[in-house]
């Protein structure tokens, strides 16, 4: 149930070794690597993006790789398709990250890859680190907020929504989170107040009551847990 959750609320929210290679580029990922790019270079990049929000995941992955694999920037968009496609070469992608100027890039992807997961407690210790690093990245602390969530820590759930909200107003995601977290708590005043404040649609709220009840039953302890839980 808990992998199910946090799959779901995640996805509501974002190459290969060469042949004969001892070890993945990647894995030798430095500072250096996060240098700016070439205009063509850019360019190939720009269209990869382009691909890539219009859900040609596949086209895009093919346009970075005619790109250098020693650049960071490069590699987040791989290890983000990856993920995407549900591939394991994601893993390791974002592991190279760590050491790079994507640091809290690459804590992100590792992040909700342990929550996909159903890793919350790794997930976190992941999410964590990355909002350290980038403390107003809206898309992090939504990311965190969610894993709280999964985790019944409400209070800080709620405060990493509010933050996500207040960094970017129009973050439709951070608003529907919230609302699963308003209706979890039995507060409909406040979550109708935010539904017509965030714009929600009916389908949307539909899905976060859907997601508040699985939390609920989630939290209920059964017959075999009351022992554990005295």
């Amino acid at each position: 149930m808990k992998a199910v959750l946090s799959v779901c609320a995640l996805l509501m929210l974002g190459g290969c070794a060469t042949e004969g290679q001892s070890n993945p580029p990647w894995l030798a990922l430095t500072d250096s690597s996060c240098a700016k790019l070439s205009g063509d270079q850019e360019l190939s990049m720009n269209l990869a993006d382009d691909m890539a929000k219009e859900g040609k995941l596949h086209a895009s992955l093919a346009n970075l790789q005619s790109l250098p694999e020693r650049y960071a920037q490069v590699q987040l968009r791989k290890a983000r398709i990856y993920r995407q496609l549900g591939r394991p070469e994601a893993g390791p992608l974002y592991q190279g990250l760590l050491s790079t100027c994507l640091s809290a890039e690459g804590n992100h992807g590792l992040g909700q890859l342990a929550a996909g997961a159903g890793d919350n407690a790794l997930a976190v210790s992941y999410l964590e680190r990355a909002a350290q690093m980038a403390p107003t990245d809206d898309k992090i602390r939504n990311d965190l907020g969610v894993v709280y969530l999964n985790q019944l820590q409400l209070d800080k759930a709620r405060f990493e929504f509010l933050t996500a909200l207040e960094l970017k107003q129009s973050d439709s995601l951070a608003a529907l989170n919230l609302v699963t977290l308003l209706i979890y708590q039995d507060q409909w005043s406040e979550a109708a107040e935010l539904v017509t404040r965030a714009q929600l649609s009916p389908e949307q709220v539909s899905d976060a009551q859907a997601r508040a009840q699985a939390l609920k039953t989630q939290a209920r302890p059964t017959s075999n847990q009351v022992a554990a839980i005295k």
